[in-house]
Formats: structure tokens, C-alpha cells, sequence
């Protein structure tokens, strides 16, 4: 499927040098979005974006670290000033940063604060960044990203599980406060996605004997995901905001 009006807009992906977030930029990018590509590696937001430009796209790139807010401000200025105003905002920098499967006590602090500050808090200071002018333009659509882990228990560490469940009601509470204005924000929540991380740490018989208990009886790819991105970013769900859409096989219906 493919989406025209997506074409020219500009868009900017936190954590899209790699997996989830690589696999969406392409995906913008292959619709005509300029695209600002965010990441912590130098190499990999340097490799993205030449890969952009040497398939005729338009993109810039921005290292920072989303954790830290005048590093969040640096990059929105930034990318103003090399692509123009900004009409899609793909908030997907987090990750798994504790140990899973354990009990609550176990963690440490330092362990809660990563998990927290690096997907919701990061999610936070990215919104709260690029809102402003938003607003005051009174168009754009901002995607999230949660997790299954978020939606019901699993053995996913309980810092990553709660911080990934406070960017789903943190997502609520700004369209609501937005929608007013013309703005749209949603949420995707996947299951396990094939990213290179995924692969590396996960042995194949565990992948598989996940993928044995969705319906779909397969593991999501990164693109799967990115095709929900560029519904949520177009015209096509104009009249959606504050939902969370499981972008996973059907092992959560609700």
C-alpha cells in the first residue's frame, strides 16, 4: 500500500539507525518523506543516511542521545534547520536495559532508572521537544512505541514492562490534550520483531517455540511494524489518536 500524502513531509525517527527504527525510515523515506534519522553510533546514522541518499532520498542525519533533554533540543533544531518544519515524529528509542525474568527485588537502581529514562523518559523529552511548533502549525502525527511487555505480564523485565506501559498512557494523555489542535498521537505495541538484536541474542529454537504460540505462528520483522508506522503517519487514519495498535501475530486481542 502506498500513501501520497505522505510525499514531501518531514519526518524524524529517534532510534533509526537500526532495526525497528532503520526498517521505518526506509519505509518514509521510500514515500517521498524527508527524513532526519536519529541514533547514538556515529557509524550506523552515518551509514543510514548515505544509504537514504544513494537511493534518491532525502535525509539528514543527528546523533544524540535522547535521554538528555538539551541534546533533544540540539536535534530538533537541527533537523528544522536542515529539512524543515517537522509533521511526523517516530519516538522509537528504548529498548530491553535490565535483566528479564526476575524477581522485582533484584534489580538494582541503576538498572530501574536505564529502563525508564531510556524509553519513557526519552519518549518524553522527544515529545515535549517537537510539540510546541506542532501545535502551533496545528497538523502532525506522533507514533510511540510500546510493547507487548506493556500490555500483560510476560518475562520481560519489570522496569522495561513499566516504563514501555507508561509511554502507552503517556501517549493517551497527549492526544487528548492535542487532538484539539489537529494533532494525532498513537502508540504501537509489538511482540518479538526479527531485529538484528533479536537475532543475535535469541537461539532459534526459542524463536521458534515463541512463534509457535502466536495465531499468525510467525515472529514480526521490523517492516511490519514500519507498515504500521506509515498508516499512522498518513491521511489514511486521520480521525485516530490515542490508540495502541499491537503489532503482534495476535497474541494480544483486545
Amino acid at each position: 500500500m502506498t500513501y501520497a500524502d505522505l510525499k514531501g513531509k518531514v519526518a524524524v525517527v529517534t532510534g533509526g539507525s537500526r532495526g525497528i527504527g532503520a526498517a521505518t525510515v526506509r519505509a518514509l523515506a521510500e514515500h517521498g518523506v524527508r527524513v532526519a534519522v536519529n541514533g547514538r553510533d556515529p557509524d550506523a546514522v552515518d551509514a543510514m543516511v548515505a544509504e537514504l541518499w544513494q537511493a534518491g532520498a532525502t535525509a539528514t542525519g543527528v546523533v544524540a542521545d535522547v535521554t538528555d533533554a538539551a541534546a533533544v533540543t540540539r536535534m530538533r533544531d537541527r533537523v528544522e534547520g536542515d529539512l524543515g518544519p517537522v509533521d511526523i515524529v517516530a519516538a522509537f528509542a528504548g529498548g530491553g536495559l535490565a535483566r528479564p525474568g526476575i524477581p522485582l527485588d533484584q534489580y538494582t537502581e541503576e538498572e530501574w532508572h536505564a529502563s525508564v529514562d531510556g524509553n519513557l523518559t526519552a519518549t518524553f523529552l522527544t515529545l515535549r521537544a517537537f510539540l510546541p511548533a506542532m501545535r502551533e502549525r496545528g497538523r502532525g502525527s506522533i507514533i510511540t512505541m510500546a510493547s507487548s511487555a506493556a500490555r500483560e505480564p510476560t518475562p520481560a523485565p519489570a522496569p522495561y514492562a513499566a516504563a514501555k506501559a507508561g509511554i502507552i498512557m503517556l501517549t493517551r494523555h497527549v492526544a487528548a490534550q492535542e487532538g484539539p489542535y489537529g494533532l494525532r498521537v498513537n502508540c504501537l505495541s509489538p511482540a518479538m520483531i526479527l531485529t538484528e538484536r533479536t537475532s543475535a541474542h535469541v537461539p532459534a529454537e526459542q524463536r521458534e517455540r515463541i512463534a509457535a504460540r502466536y495465531p499468525m505462528r510467525r515472529l514480526g520483522e521490523p517492516d511490519d511494524v514500519a507498515a504500521a508506522t506509515l498508516f499512522l503517519a498518513s491521511d489514511a487514519s486521520s480521525w485516530l489518536t490515542g490508540l495502541v495498535i499491537d503489532v503482534a501475530g495476535g497474541s494480544i486481542m483486545r
